[in-house]
């Protein structure tokens, strides 16, 4: 259920409600908007009536949502959710009409490289670094990341070039650890559904990016978000990553069809993945193109100084001037939509 605020209620309005839900052993989730606040309600201790809360004062309505997912849903939040990372002087915006770039390498090899990429995906124009310190992987032979020596790493590289940080993590346990290091919790493909992790990283303080998982369905991606929402972080970007497939010219198919699907159903931003939904260097600039003309809200995507010698995903990777090729051809897209790239000063200087 959700109970819509009147314009001009007061804040002990909005807390009386919360009150009340709480004491009826449901979980309130205030969501102030331009206009007024809404308060979503979850947990299932039993039925609720509407008239339960419209006698309340400050109280407008209380709707019945029907969608499944209750705090991602339109129904509970009709206005774009703008998510902003960073702090201080350094913070940037996914949603709205700004559109966010995230480059870097698939991981963290050495100092030498991540500096390497760090110095050129910045000059290029972005303004998160990507790159894991800790890899799941699919043999257990394969690399798996430095661990806290690369979140480390990826410290130096926030200090350094001024770039905020996405990086994965892999349990419960591990997220306490990334926590210390990262801007931007990443919840990687293979645990989108990993409901342990899902809950603790909603209880986090940091925004999430969330991954499609690699044969999940719309709905259960937005179901993967609720989780993280019902535990309390609003601050969560969707990120679709390319499913599985019959087909074999790709190394996954990228369905960008479920970036207006997931626009109408849900407030949260998404961004796109061309470097893991395609697998293949020479396809991943034609799909950031096609990924912002569709209406994504940003990109994340691979980048390696030296991509033929990458102790993973090198084969997906650009090299540095290709990213600067990409950069200028989707921000050509952006400005016909009547939307900006959130690049980096100097980029928007040499542009």
């Amino acid at each position: 259920m959700l109970i819509v605020m009147k314009p001009q209620a007061t804040e002990e309005d909005v807390k009386r409600v919360c009150r009340k839900i709480e004491a009826m052993g449901f979980r309130p989730h205030p969501m102030p908007g331009a206009q007024r606040t809404a308060v979503g309600i979850t947990g299932n201790p039993g039925p609720l009536e509407p008239a339960e809360f419209e006698t309340l004062p400050g109280v407008a309505e209380a709707i019945r949502v029907s969608k499944p997912y209750k705090l991602v849903s339109r129904e509970v939040k009709n206005e774009d959710s703008l998510i902003r990372v960073g702090g201080g002087a350094n913070v940037l915006a996914f949603g709205g009409k700004e559109l966010a770039l995230i480059a870097g390498p698939c991981a963290v090899e050495s100092r030498e490289q991540a500096f390497a990429a760090a110095e050129r995906v910045r000059k290029a124009g972005a303004r998160l670094f990507r790159g894991g310190a800790f890899k799941p992987r699919t043999s257990p032979y394969s690399f798996q990341g430095l661990g806290e020596e690369g979140l480390k790493i990826l410290a130096e590289v926030r200090d350094r070039f001024g770039l905020l940080i996405v990086t994965e993590t892999i349990d419960p346990e591990n997220c306490d650890l990334v926590e210390r290091y990262a801007d931007v919790l990443q919840v990687g493909a293979r645990n989108m559904q990993n409901f342990s992790l899902l809950k603790r990283v909603g209880r986090s303080k940091k925004p999430v990016l969330l991954k499609r998982g690699l044969s999940a369905t719309l709905e259960e991606f937005l179901m993967a978000a609720e989780y993280i929402l019902s535990e309390g972080n609003y601050n969560v970007i969707l990120c679709e990553r390319g499913v599985r497939t019959f087909a074999d010219h790709t190394r996954n198919t990228l369905d960008l069809s479920v970036i207006p699907a997931v626009k109408r159903l849900s407030h949260l931003p998404i961004i796109v993945d061309p470097s893991h939904g395609t697998g293949k260097r020479d396809k991943v600039i034609p799909l950031a193109r096609a990924a912002i003309a569709v209406g994504a809200d940003g990109l994340i995507v691979e980048v390696h100084p030296e991509p033929d010698r990458a102790l993973s995903d090198g084969f997906q990777s650009l090299y540095p001037e290709q990213f600067e090729e990409l950069v200028e051809q989707v921000g050509a897209i952006a400005r016909v939509l009547d939307r900006t790239l959130n690049s980096a000063p100097q980029a928007n200087a040499r542009r």
